[in-house]
This record gives structure tokens, sequence and C-alpha cells, in this order.
């Protein structure tokens, strides 16, 4: 691996303190990445502990094997949201921790092949895992204008979306559909007015089309629900997101699952006991951000 495409993990010892309660238990790092918190969560782990990890990514997945050999882990190439059906088919049914650390890992926005980043020319993908679904230029050369606004409006908190989108629309009935990082990154730029200090137009526009390509909102919900299922009691659910659309879905589910429900359809019974208790909120410390500027938008939440 290049420097280039080194991974520095951030919040590495908050989310393993959090994550492991007992070290002859079973874990799931749902995110493998580069396996930061993969080999730290070894670290804690007896002989008898086993930790499974999940990862989308063929270059992630490779990365794994290739780096660890320990009879306690095993790389999985599946969608943290697929977690209940993969452990299940290895006759997993209870887990003591999930660590689901979110978003794009520096390793994908660094290699310029991979289309995720503006700071390089190259072809439009943007998929996580390479080997299926639709690239960002597929869906940039199919979707209408009221679809695109709506992407670049609710995935990017975008306040440009229809300026965007309509110039994307403009540019493809003119002949010459959006292929590259470049020319999109181009194209938002004319569109976008106005923009925060420091930040780069094309940054939310590039953020929407990454977290609609690789549905990361939809396998977020599946990926909780599924952990919630699998823990056992005691168990720790950490998850740490980098913008807030994210971190907005954890919240909501742990503020859901941390309450008494009382069954409207029969008002007299008991309310469902909460299955969640909210453990805290966790920031980089200045330390980190000055260390690795990346880390500056995580939040962890533990559970």
């Amino acid at each position: 691996m290049t420097p280039a495409l080194q991974h520095t993990t951030v919040l590495l010892r908050e989310a393993v303190d959090a994550l492991v309660t007992t070290p002859d238990g079973i874990y799931v790092d749902g995110t493998f990445g580069r396996g930061g918190h993969s080999r730290a969560v070894l670290d804690r782990l007896s002989p008898a502990g086993r930790l499974i990890a999940f990862d989308r990514d063929p270059q992630a997945v490779a990365a794994a094997r290739a780096a660890i050999a320990d009879t306690r882990f095993e790389i999985v190439h599946a969608n943290f949201g697929q977690m209940r059906d993969e452990l299940a088919a290895r006759g997993i049914a209870r887990v003591h921790g999930v660590l689901l650390d979110l978003g794009v890992s520096s390793p994908q926005i660094d290699d310029p092949a991979r289309g995720f980043s503006f700071r390089h020319d190259a072809p439009l993908d943007m998929r996580m895992d390479t080997t299926r679904g639709e690239t960002a230029a597929d869906f940039l050369a199919r979707a209408d204008e009221r679809t695109l606004t709506q992407v670049i409006r609710d995935h990017g908190e975008e306040r440009f979306a229809v300026q965007i989108a309509k110039a994307l629309v403009a540019r493809r009935e003119g002949g010459a559909p959006v292929r590259t990082t470049g020319e999109l990154a181009a194209i938002v730029a004319r569109a976008v007015k106005t923009r925060e200090p420091g930040q780069d137009p094309a940054t939310r526009t590039f953020q929407a089309l990454r977290i609609f390509v690789n549905a990361e909102l939809e396998a977020l919900e599946q990926g909780l629900s599924a952990a919630l299922e699998l823990l056992a009691p005691h168990g720790r659910l950490v998850v740490i997101s980098f913008h807030s659309g994210e971190d907005r879905v954890v919240k909501t589910f742990i503020v859901r699952e941390s309450r008494d429900v009382p069954d409207r359809r029969a008002p007299m019974a008991p309310p469902r006991a909460m299955r969640l208790q909210a453990l805290g909120r966790v920031k980089p410390s200045a330390a980190e951000v000055a260390a690795n500027p990346r880390a500056r938008s995580a939040v962890m939440r533990v559970a």
C-alpha cells in the first residue's frame, strides 16, 4: 500500500473502549476499511474471542485477507446491512458488540480511479463495491431533473440543488453527458454561486451522489435493525458517522429504541420494554482533529 492510500482510523481508542466489554465475546466490525478498528479489537480479545468483519469494497476485503492472519478473525465481502443473514449462515445468533464506522475511507477517496474525489479527473464511478451496481455516471445519464434535485438536496443538503440539476440535464441534452469527476466538479462550480470558506463548491454534490449510488442510508437502517436483533443482553452498539444525515438516522434509531413503547392496539397492556440504552455521544479531541483533519466532522454514538 502506498502512503497516499493509507487510512488513519478515527476515534480508535474511544470506539474500542466502548465496544469490547468481554474479551471472550463475539464482535462485528461492519466496515473493515483498512482494519484499524479490527486490529485494536483483536488486541482486546482472549483466545476464545471472535471478530467478524464486513466490507463491501473488494479492495478492503483483499487487504484484510493479506494483513490479518488470525484464527479469531473472518472478513466477509458484504454490506453490513446483510450481517444478520451472514452471521446466521455461520451459526451465530448473538454477538456482544457491533461497530459501524460509516462513510467513505481514505483509500477510497485518495485513489483517483474510484471516482470519489474532485481533486483528480477520473471516471465518475463512486461505487464502494466495484463488482456490482450502477456508477454515478450511469445515474447522471438517466436521472431526470426532479430526481437529481431531490438526491442532491436531500443527501448533500445543497441549497443550489435545482440549479445543479438543471445544468446536468442541459449538459446531457446537449449530447455530452457527464462521465468524469472533473466534468462534474466544473459544472457544479458554475452553478453554485456562493460557498462556505474553505469548502469546494462540489463537496456537497459529490457527497450526495456517493450516498445515493451506494444506498448508504438504506444500508444504515438495515444494519442498525440487524445489530439490535443480534446483540446479546448488555451488548454494545457503537456507530461513528461523518455527516448530519447519517448521525440523524443513528440518533433517531437509538432514541426510538430507548423508550418504553405502549401498544396502541392494547392500551391496558404493559408497554414494550426499551431495547437500547443511550450511553453517550463522543467527538474527536482537538489533538486528533489537528493530526487528522478528516476526523473533524465525526460523531460517535454508543448504546
